[in-house]
């Protein structure tokens, strides 16, 4: 009986030196948890910034940096920013980079620029500088037109009177941050700052307007709503520098002047060949018709011969045909034709 009682009591001293171990651990892993979560947690709570353990305990499950998050959320609760906490770790946890976030809206809300929470996080997540963006909210940001860097440096259009102009613009544009998501970039800008200068020196009747009046040119873009669809508002359109170009209408007018001259020349030596040609055609039945006329001249007296033969010719009607041949080779020399094959008359 001694010996159970003793047993027993051995057993109680074991479960409560157990009891004792396994509490001291518990309170060891609560106060290492408190140690790192205290400082943050007082910090949040002077700041008012309702973030509680619970918050800290499951971010950290949750890999994110408890530490990042909650100091970001003091400084959103300092600056007036009402932000649950919930939204800065959905932001790390898509990869955003809540550092640069946090500091676009705090921007935008000292320079009294609506720019709420999950429209700043989609401009971060798409890839946009926020900061960057704000701050071109703020100060206007100037683009050249064109481009530089693009390799070319001034836009070229041509007035009605056929007169190169060269110009070059800058454009003052501002961001806005309610189509910094989706709307075009700065190259879309250019584009039609371009083609709007183009278009608005082609629609001049004379170069002498727009020399006179570049703000023409200034007037015509902006007219047209270049901006819309843009992450951008155009505020301005400065013509920074015009020159006159070449006298295009010229030089196409005696380009094509040339070129007239060329199928006219073309034209007039197939005439020439084709003259050529006929007159070696002609000369060549000349002489076809010539040798048929010797051949039958040869034939006449061939015939003349046989008409005696047959009777059917008397020799008088011979001499009569050959005074006549005479008479009419006479008249011929007379008039100057000449009495080539004129034979003169045979007395009998």
């Amino acid at each position: 009986m001694t010996i159970s009682l003793f047993a027993a009591a051995d057993l109680a001293n074991i479960l409560l030196i157990g009891g004792g171990i396994f509490g001291a651990i518990i309170v060891l892993v609560l106060l290492f948890i408190l140690g790192n979560f205290m400082g943050l947690y007082i910090k949040a709570w002077v700041t008012k910034s309702n973030v509680g353990f619970t918050d800290m305990i499951r971010m950290q499950l949750s890999n994110i940096d408890y530490r990042l998050v909650v100091n970001e959320k003091i400084k959103l609760t300092n600056a007036g920013i009402p932000i649950d906490i919930r939204e800065l770790e959905q932001h790390v946890l898509t990869k955003g980079n809540l550092v640069r976030t946090v500091a676009g809206v705090i921007n935008a809300k000292k320079a009294s620029i609506e720019l709420p929470w999950k429209t700043a996080a989609a401009i971060d997540l798409a890839g946009r500088d926020i900061l960057e963006a704000v701050r071109y909210s703020v100060i206007p940001k100037v683009i050249d037109c064109p481009d530089p860097t693009k390799g070319r440096a001034t836009l070229d259009g041509v007035c009605h009177n056929g007169i190169q102009l060269k110009a070059r613009a800058r454009v003052t544009v501002r961001t806005k941050l309610d189509r910094l998501v989706g709307g075009a970039g700065e190259e879309t800008i250019i584009a039609r700052v371009g083609e709007g200068i183009v278009k608005a020196i082609g629609s001049a009747a004379s170069h002498k307007e727009i020399m006179a009046n570049p703000n023409l040119i200034s007037q015509a873009v902006l007219n047209n709503s270049l901006d819309s669809q843009t992450a951008f508002e155009i505020v301005s359109i400065d013509v920074a520098e015009i020159d006159v170009g070449a006298n295009v209408g010229a030089n196409l007018q005696a380009e094509q002047a040339t070129a007239d001259l060329r199928v006219a020349q073309a034209q007039a030596e197939t005439r020439r060949a084709n003259a050529v040609a006929l007159a070696q055609e002609n000369a060549a039945k000349v002489e076809e018709n010539r040798a048929l006329l010797v051949l039958a001249e040869s034939e006449v007296p061939k015939a003349i011969a046989h008409a005696i033969r047959e009777g059917k010719m008397g020799v008088m009607d011979y001499y009569n045909l050959q005074n006549l041949q005479s008479d009419t080779g006479m008249r011929s020399a007379i008039a100057g034709i000449g009495g080539k094959g004129a034979q003169p008359a045979q007395s009998g």
